[in-house]
């Protein structure tokens, strides 16, 4: 007896399959003859994936600049995991670690390089905020939790200070067991040239389709030397959709080269949730299906590219044995016009709407999707 089966579920490459989830745990693929103690038919019309991933939010809600709840960004809006980038430094990562056991969204960290966090937009121009130590106890504390680094590397946010804290970054990484480190990238100084030099293989820049004058394109629309070789070296690009950090201009030509994002993330917090312009993971997907990316290729940096990038080593797959987290959804065709970041447009025809998040084996229809359209597919 299973506890969930979904049945003629589809997937991203439109087979259709049965789900059988046991112990918040996929039990089993395939045609399946058991029962289960829930049991939904799909009817092989609504998509179901791997639970979507948000490798870039703001979710501390005690953070007095970008705070959100957990599960208002996460489980609400069919999104199962979602990874804080940087809201907390080694001063405040227990408060949020804390806050974290009360959610339904699994909820991970990546822990500022500033001991302070983001109490203010420039917490990298005082370097004494830069504690090793602080650092190295933190991840101590929580390895379980803390899955990366994240520093912001622009202008306002290191005042004088230029490249140098990226370079104690890079030396944090390497003491506290390589993990990933996510850069934000914005206006300059310092300059893009400068971070992607420094950046190694597993390292992630973030905004990476940004229409500042420090983007990822040359004034003549090529891709820097310099992010070229990173890219070669094994550095990952992460959307980071936010206020002021997507440019369809920027992506579209972008992509057009080749230059894909590995992974999809929203940058969301309560005012550009619920303002706009990113409201929800699925709306950033929405537009990036909009710019020309398949339906698999979106997905897949929302699972299995988002949980490699930050070594989640039970998520991101529909396979035996991993978490059952599952994101059921729908294609809708719905002629919609969609805004960046520098509120210019694009047209879609389909929207992606996530109807239910299936987080540990337990369903949660979303705000999007009725209990009707969630329990009674």
């Amino acid at each position: 007896m299973f506890d969930v089966l979904l049945r003629r579920a589809r997937l991203v490459d439109d087979t259709v399959t049965d789900i059988a989830l046991l112990d918040g745990k996929i039990a089993a693929l395939g045609e399946i003859t058991g029962s289960a103690s829930t049991e939904i038919d799909l009817q092989g019309e609504y998509y179901v994936s791997a639970g979507w991933i948000d490798s870039h939010v703001h979710c501390y809600p005690n953070s007095p600049i970008y705070h959100d709840q957990p599960d208002s960004i996460g489980i609400a809006t069919g999104v199962t995991t979602v990874i804080d980038a940087g809201s907390t430094g080694a001063d405040d990562i227990d408060d949020f670690y804390a806050i974290t056991r009360q959610a339904t969204t699994d909820v991970y960290a990546l822990l500022n390089i500033s001991r302070v966090g983001l109490i203010a937009q420039n917490e990298l121009a005082n370097m004494t905020n830069i504690d090793r130590d602080a650092v190295r106890e933190a991840v101590k504390r929580y390895p379980d939790f803390i899955v990366g680094l994240k520093a912001r590397m622009s202008s306002s946010v290191v005042g004088d200070n230029g490249i140098t804290p990226l370079e104690h970054a890079k030396v944090m990484q390497q003491e506290n067991g390589d993990l990933p480190l996510m850069v934000h990238i914005g206006n300059n100084p310092p300059d893009l040239d400068d971070i992607a030099e420094r950046l190694t293989c597993g390292d992630i820049i973030t905004h990476c389709y940004n229409g500042k004058p420090n983007r990822i394109l040359t004034p003549a629309g090529e891709l820097r030397a310099s992010v070229t070789r990173a890219i070669q070296r094994g550095v990952r690009l992460d959307v980071g959709h936010g206020t002021a950090s997507l440019s369809f201009a920027v992506a579209e030509k972008a992509i057009s080269m080749g230059i894909l994002p590995h992974t999809i993330s929203s940058d969301i917090y309560c005012r550009n949730r619920i303002n706009g312009p990113v409201y929800s993971l699925a709306n950033v997907m929405s537009k990036f299906l909009a710019i020309g990316m398949s339906l698999p290729q979106v997905i897949e940096c929302v699972t299995a590219s988002a949980a490699d990038g930050l070594r989640l080593k039970n998520k991101g797959r529909l396979a035996v044995g991993y978490d059952a987290d599952l994101t059921i959804f729908t294609l809708k065709r719905q002629p919609t016009l969609l805004v960046d970041a520098e509120n210019n447009s694009l047209q879609a025809e389909k929207l992606l709407v996530p109807l239910a998040a299936v987080r540990a084996g337990a369903i949660y229809p979303t705000e999007q999707g009725s209990a009707e359209d969630a329990f009674n597919l």
